[in-house]
Formats: structure tokens, sequence, C-alpha cells
């Protein structure tokens, strides 16, 4: 089974991308979904995340305030470092397991769908990377749009993420988002029928 990392940065239309394959029938798995999971209750994440950006992240009822987290996170390169460190080895146990079950199920080819592919431990285990791209004032508007945050906030996530150029360098394929949904759906069917044929 080939596994093919699907990437970009936040608001590039990825998603998008991903929902398209799964209609076809692939296993496309959600690396950004799986991520949210290991913030949920009883996961074994929480406490040291509480360790490192501080108790008050965790509401009483056990939720995560994510956008404290997130804001917290961010706002220096150690900070997205630490998430990651804590966060990371969780995140990819359960990519594990779920690719194993598409495996045993015969599946020819799995999508794995994230932010941050390039760069970390799971690279390696993807047999090409397909890196969707968007302009950067684009991406930052879909993002204010999509989680309520002001221009600047959407800005600096965009900012603490993995160079686009760095993304590019790593990339097999690059699907560009510059024009209407329909247009990148088209250039991902076109891709697909590719890599079916391979």
């Amino acid at each position: 089974m080939r596994v093919i990392g699907i990437t970009g940065r936040s608001g590039c239309g990825k998603s998008t991308v991903t929902k398209l394959y799964a209609s076809k029938g692939y296993p496309c798995i959600d690396a950004d979904l799986i991520a949210r999971e290991v913030l949920q209750p009883g996961s074994p994440c929480l406490a040291r995340l509480q360790n490192v950006f501080g108790s008050d992240i965790v509401e009483e009822s056990g939720l995560v305030r994510r956008h404290l987290l997130a804001d917290r996170a961010f706002a220096t390169p150690a900070g997205t470092r630490a998430l990651t460190e804590i966060t990371h080895p969780e995140i990819l146990r359960r990519i594990d397991a779920r690719l194993a079950q598409a495996r045993q199920k015969g599946a020819k080819l799995a999508f794995v769908d994230g932010a941050v592919i390039v760069g970390t431990p799971f690279e390696t285990r993807c047999d090409g990377i397909l890196l969707v791209t968007a302009p950067y004032e684009q991406s930052a508007a879909r993002i204010c749009a999509r989680d309520s945050l002001s221009p600047a906030m959407a800005r600096r996530r965009l900012d603490a993420q993995t160079p686009e150029s760095a993304l590019r360098a790593a990339a097999d394929w690059v699907l560009e988002n510059d024009s209407t949904p329909q247009r990148l759906c088209e250039r991902a069917l076109a891709l697909l029928a590719r890599l079916e044929g391979e």
C-alpha cells in the first residue's frame, strides 16, 4: 500500500482534496483531526501540556481551551516546538494504527492529510508528498472565516508554520489552489488518475 501525505499550510484547501479522495473510496486519515483527539479529556498528553503552557489551558470539565493553547504555543518557535514534541508521538501512534487497518482491508493507496508532515518523523513513512498551496492572503482570509480569528492572528498562525519553500522542496506533486474550488478538484482528480496508473 502506498501512503501519500497531503500537506500544506493552514487555509490552503488540503481538506477539500482529502474529502474528494475519500469520496472516491480511498482511505483518508485526517492527522489534524487526530491532533484534536489527543487533546480530548483523558489523553496522556494533557498533563505535559499543562506543565509547559499553564494549568489554565484545561477547563475544570477536562476540555482544552484550544485558542488559549494555540495562542501560547504559536507565540514563539520554542512554544511551537514544545507542542510538537509533546503531541506528535501520540498522533503518530494513532495514524499508524489506522494505516494498518487500511492495509489489512487491502487498500492500494492511502492518504494522510496533515499540516505538519514535512520535517517530522511521519515524513519517512510516506511514499510521496502532495502539497496543496494557495496565495498567502487567500489562506489568511480562509483561516479568519473558518476559525473566527482576527487577520493578525491568522497571519501569526501561518507564519509559525513550515515555510512554503520548504514544503515545495519536499513535495513530489503540487496542486495550486489559486482559482476556484472546482478548478482545485479538477486538478486533484487529474493527479489521482496518475497515481492510480503508477
